[in-house]
C-alpha cells in the first residue's frame, strides 16, 4: 500500500511541476530519472562494458601486427583503428538499456500514469533516449582508460579522444532511440533486448578490420550506404591520423541523421501506443 501511495504522490509532484516547468527541465527531469531507473539495475549495464573490453583486447592481441601492412594508421597502432570497434559494440549492447527502463515502466503501469500528466511526449522520449546514450558515454568513458592504458596515443590529444566520446553519446542516442521505440511497440522486455541485436550486422558490413580502400565485392557497396562505416570513419581519424573536416562532417552528419530517424521512429510509436490505449 506504501508503494501505491508514493507513486501516486510522485505522480502528483511531477503533474504539478509539469504544467509550469520549460521543456529543457522537462527533459532534464526525465533524464535523470530515467538515469536513477538504470542505475538500480547496473547488471544490465556491466555485462555490455565487459564484452566491448574483451572484444578490444581479442582483436589487438590478434590483429595488432596489421598495423605493418595496412595503410590510413599513421604513426599509431592497430589499437586505434579497433578502437572504435569496441565503441560500436558496447552501445549495441548497451542500446537495450534505455528500451527496458520504458519496459519496467510500462509493466508497473507507471508509464501509463505519466501519459496522464502534462508532461511533453517530446521530453518523455528524450529523457529515457538521452539517459540510454549518457550510459553509452560512461561505458566509452571506460573502454576508452582501457585502451590508454594498453598504449593507445590519439593523433590528435585530448581533444580527439573528448571527440569520439561525443560521437558516441550522438550514436547512442540512435541506437537507444530505436530500442525504446520497439519497447513502445511492443511492452515485452525480451523483444526489446534482441532488437537491439538487429543493428548488430552493421558493425560487420563496414570497414570493421580494414579500411574501406581494401573492401572489394558486395560487402564493399554495403559499407557505402552503411551509416557506421562514416562513425568509423570520424573517430578512427581523430585517434590515427588527426583532423580531417570532411571525414568528421560525414561522421557527424550520420549519427544526427540516425538519431532524428530513430527519434521520429519512437515518437510514432509512442503516439500508436496510446491510441491503442
Amino acid at each position: 500500500m506504501s508503494v501505491y501511495t508514493e507513486s501516486i504522490g510522485s505522480i502528483q509532484k511531477l503533474d504539478e511541476r509539469a504544467k509550469t516547468m520549460p521543456f529543457i527541465l522537462q527533459v532534464i527531469m526525465m533524464t535523470w530519472r530515467s538515469l536513477l531507473t538504470i542505475f538500480r539495475t547496473p547488471a544490465a549495464v556491466i555485462p555490455s562494458l565487459i564484452i566491448s573490453v574483451f572484444f578490444l583486447l581479442v582483436y589487438d592481441s590478434s590483429l595488432s601486427r596489421a598495423s605493418t601492412f595496412l595503410p590510413g594508421l599513421g604513426d599509431n597502432s592497430y589499437l586505434g583503428f579497433i578502437l572504435p570497434v569496441a565503441i560500436v559494440s558496447a552501445a549495441l549492447g548497451g542500446a537495450g538499456v534505455a528500451g527496458q527502463s520504458i519496459v519496467r515502466d510500462i509493466e508497473s503501469g507507471y508509464f501509463d500514469k505519466l501519459l496522464l500528466t502534462p508532461v511533453s511526449r517530446g521530453a518523455l522520449l528524450l529523457g529515457t533516449i538521452i539517459s540510454g546514450a549518457l550510459i553509452l558515454v560512461i561505458q566509452t568513458s571506460a573502454v576508452m582508460i582501457v585502451a590508454v592504458l594498453m598504449g593507445l596515443q590519439s593523433s590528435t590529444g585530448i581533444l580527439g579522444i573528448l571527440g569520439v566520446v561525443l560521437l558516441a553519446l550522438l550514436l547512442g542516442t540512435g541506437f537507444a532511440g530505436f530500442t525504446v521505440g520497439v519497447a513502445l511497440r511492443t511492452g515485452n522486455a525480451a523483444a526489446t533486448q534482441g532488437a537491439s541485436f538487429l543493428f548488430f550486422p552493421l558493425t560487420f558490413l563496414t570497414a570493421t578490420f580494414v579500411p574501406v580502400s581494401l573492401l572489394s565485392g558486395w560487402i564493399a557497396t554495403a559499407a557505402i550506404y552503411n551509416p557506421i562505416t562514416y562513425i568509423l570513419e570520424a573517430m578512427r581519424a581523430m585517434l590515427n591520423t588527426g583532423w580531417d573536416a570532411e571525414i568528421m562532417l560525414r561522421g557527424l552528419l550520420s549519427c544526427v541523421g540516425l538519431g532524428v530517424a530513430m527519434f521520429i521512429f519512437a515518437l510514432i510509436s509512442l503516439r500508436t501506443r496510446t491510441r491503442l490505449k
